[in-house]
């Protein structure tokens, strides 16, 4: 059984024009220690997800369709109060910008430990210590002393690796992490993904990792979720999907990105932009932009199915898989 379960996941926020469907029967499982990474353009339906997941959807949005599944128990009707016990004890959250997920008023120190303390049965003394450790193993320097410092007092990548620490406090079994690196420049953008990539394979944690950077997928998951207009289009082993693609959208994500020592010719640009959530068209979303749609495209729309081992795409006509 996988650790999380999304079976035909429905958002969607009531308007006095109707309902708008930003997250359109999104199914997929992350096993126990996999990390699974979700891409698409900004406004897909990735964070959406993310938030849904972990039960902190800003009203009026809503989980209108569809369950979540957890550790074989179904969350997405759990009073809030159930729910908090679960966010942060069993799942953690990882969120873009570490300000906003620290709060200025306390040192970094007593968020730490009040964490510590609230899912797990420790004294003051040894939540300290927990503290302290934690901090020591995000690669916080001198973290005896930078317990007591305030959230102004450190760097960007710093309150991220202190953020990814209040993530981690209570050994949670998944980790749902939005954008984890894009507020941060590139060279701690790159120190954050290995850190990520180290937690996870020491502490043996699920990671559902939402990103519009397929640098970042690449080089730390182990499956890829492509996103397009509130739906899932691809899904597969992040080889697969990378050298592989077999849907026009993910084909064209993958053509945009500048390789080295691949000459001067023009990147693949993807026409046209993403649809509004009132204007999401029938049949497949992505054919008004897509150079092989056909009239099937523009009526019916497609559902994942099998184009190789472990690997799914909807579409009605796929891109032919790549030789060589």
């Amino acid at each position: 059984m996988a650790l999380l379960e999304v079976e035909d996941l429905v958002v969607e926020f009531p308007t006095r024009r109707g309902r708008l469907v930003a997250v359109d029967r999104v199914s997929f499982s992350i096993e126990a220690g996999e990390v699974l990474g979700m891409v698409g353009e900004s406004g897909a339906g990735k964070s959406l997800t993310g938030m849904a997941i972990i039960g902190l959807l800003e009203p009026p949005g809503r989980i209108a369709g569809g369950a979540i599944r957890f550790e074989g128990r179904r969350i997405d009707d759990l009073p809030p109060e159930a729910m908090r016990r679960i966010r942060g004890r069993k799942i953690g959250a990882i969120f873009q910008d570490p300000l906003t997920s620290l709060n200025p008023l306390y040192t970094i120190g007593r968020q730490l430990e009040e964490t510590i303390r609230t899912h797990l049965d420790l004294d003051a003394r040894a939540a300290r210590a927990r503290a302290i450790a934690l901090l020591r193993e995000v690669g916080i320097p001198a973290p005896e002393r930078r317990i007591d410092a305030w959230p102004h007092e450190l760097s960007g990548g710093m309150r991220q690796r202190v953020v990814i620490a209040l993530a981690l406090a209570a050994e949670p079994a998944l980790v749902v992490a939005d954008e984890p690196t894009t507020a941060l420049d590139v060279s701690i953008q790159a120190q954050i993904v290995q850190l990520l990539k180290r937690l996870c394979r020491e502490h043996g944690t699920a990671v559902l990792l939402v990103t519009h950077d397929m640098g970042v997928i690449a080089e730390t998951a182990d499956r890829v979720a492509v996103m397009y207009a509130g739906r899932l289009v691809e899904l597969g082993p992040v080889e697969a999907v990378i050298r592989r693609p077999r849907h026009p959208y993910t084909r064209g994500l993958m053509g945009a990105i500048p390789r080295i020592g691949a000459g001067k010719g023009r990147l693949v640009q993807i026409e046209g932009a993403m649809p509004r959530l009132d204007a999401i068209p029938p049949g497949c979303a992505f054919h008004p932009r897509c150079p092989r749609a056909v009239e099937r495209c523009r009526l019916e729309r497609p559902e994942l199915a099998p184009v190789g081992p472990a690997h799914a795409a909807a579409c009605w006509r796929l891109e032919p898989e790549p030789t060589g």
